[in-house]
């Protein structure tokens, strides 16, 4: 069940997506109430000698063709098709629940034919009651004073909801009618004889009214220009923000190719070095020969296989972990596979868990996630300097398991938190790193549906916290 959308600053006007059909529904019979509260203030608290019978009847000539409209819009389930220069019609709710963000070069509703079909006749009709509305008020105006009643501003609300409603051809369509409209009251109306009454207080009628309309019709068009510069706003941001992902992950996938092709262009030499190391051990092995030897066969035989694990942790590092095969571990198991090719683990104090943490399983890409760690701690041991040393623990906390690596640094500044992770961006010392780790980090906690924070000040050292959820084995079928 979806939650109730929040009402505008006019709590009598219902939330509904600007521009739709429900929302120019919602506006007139605002305007119908309004009609009928000013009407009755006239005759009963005033006073004034009107043709009320008249202007009765064209309050319920609106108040019919909107009960027809709302008749209408339910009989062809049109009530939220957009209707906003052909475009989608915007709206706060759907623009914080939206899952899926349009193209910058595409952000243009592209309807169904059908859709499109629906959307005119929507227009049509919309334009057909708004040049109604604007019929209505110059007839109301004639039997009420012409030009001289204040209320003559609403001409301009009328063409700022028909700005928002229809196409700008139509709009102009509407400021053609509203401009005869108000040149035939000008000189064609029912005069109201007390309109120009003076009150004891020294202030006219007229003068109260010019300055009741005044703020009705400033405070229409203020709400109709605040809330669309609003969700325009909100669009803008979330354009940018997909901007910004779809450069990341171009980025990425530019690491990513770079990655594969550097592994397979490794991979040739380091299978030709491995088959002479073997051809080599072989021969060798009935010539008699000093014990060094076999020592340095044995470690290039050692060295080979490291060099086989790095390149495959490129493969994973670089690549989709969410394509990587998940397997089924505990915390204590992820923290183990993570020490594993360590540099200098005796810098490395892991804080032993509560045997519920320590057990607790798992369901993810065990060797992605034991990278990423991995490189958080590297970077851990980098900033501590050759005596510093780093902590690491791990804790449970509402369904997440989370990797806390506190080190010993100088720690970084606001301006350094904010770019840590982006690509190529490091503090290191040139040729001890080219600001990537953190970066690939990132990328595979994010896609783990996780997050990688930091927190840090100038001579305090700097606390990462890589937090992911403890996943479901039926979401992520090996």
């Amino acid at each position: 069940m979806q939650s109730a959308k929040p009402r505008s600053l006019f709590t009598f006007i219902p939330a509904a997506p600007i521009g739709s059909s429900t929302w120019l529904l919602h506006l007139r019979w605002f305007a119908t109430a309004g009609q009928l509260i000013t009407i009755a203030f006239a005759a009963l608290v005033i006073g004034l000698e009107m043709n009320y019978g008249a202007l009765t009847c064209l309050v319920v000539v609106t108040a019919l063709t909107n009960l027809v409209y709302a008749w209408w819009l339910r009989r062809n389930q049109l009530a939220e098709l957009p209707s906003v220069n052909g475009a989608e019609a915007v709206d706060q709710a759907s623009l914080d629940s939206s899952d899926a963000v349009a193209e910058p070069d595409a952000v243009e509703f592209q309807p169904h034919a059908s859709q499109r079909e629906a959307g005119w006749r929507v227009q049509l009709v919309a334009l057909g009651l708004m040049l109604l509305d604007l019929i209505t008020l110059t007839v109301m105006l004639y039997f009420s004073g012409g030009a001289a009643n204040p209320f003559s501003f609403f001409y301009f609300v009328n063409l700022a909801v028909g700005a928002v409603m229809i196409r700008p051809s139509a709009t102009w369509s509407l400021a053609a009618v509203a401009t005869v409209g108000y040149t035939v009251v000008l000189f064609f109306y029912q005069p109201v004889e007390d309109l120009g009454q003076i009150f004891p207080n020294h202030l006219g009628l007229r003068t109260i009214g010019l300055m009741l309309a005044f703020v009705t019709c400033a405070s229409v068009v203020t709400y109709f220009v605040s809330r669309t510069s609003g969700l325009l706003r909100a669009r803008e941001r979330q354009l940018r923000e997909s901007q910004l992902a779809q450069a990341a992950d171009r980025r990425l996938e530019a690491l990513t190719t770079l990655a594969a092709g550097a592994a397979h262009e490794l991979a040739t030499p380091l299978s030709t070095i491995d088959v002479i190391a073997r051809e080599l051990t072989r021969h060798l092995e009935s010539v008699p020969k000093p014990a060094t030897v076999d020592q340095d066969l044995k470690l290039i035989d050692h060295q080979l296989d490291l060099c086989r694990h790095i390149l495959q942790r490129m493969r994973g590092a670089a690549g989709d972990s969410m394509a990587q095969q998940w397997y089924e571990t505990t915390v204590g198991d992820l923290i183990d596979a993570t020490l594993e090719g360590i540099r200098d683990p005796h810098r490395v104090d892991v804080i032993d868990n509560s045997e519920e943490v320590e057990n607790e399983t798992l369901w993810m890409p065990e060797e992605a996630v034991a990278q990423a760690v991995r490189n958080l701690i590297h970077n851990g041991l980098d900033a501590s300097g050759a005596d510093g040393r780093v902590r690491v623990e791990s804790r449970l906390d509402q369904g997440n398991v989370e990797f806390i690596i506190t080190d010993q640094g100088e720690g970084m500044d606001v301006e350094t938190l904010r770019r840590i992770g982006d690509p190529f961006f490091t503090t290191k010392e040139p040729g001890r790193g080219i600001g990537l780790g953190l970066y690939l980090t990132r990328n595979v906690i994010s896609q783990l549906g996780g997050t990688l924070d930091f927190k840090s000040m100038p001579g305090q050292g700097t606390r990462a916290t890589a937090s992911l959820p403890v996943s479901n084995p039926q979401n992520h079928q090996a």
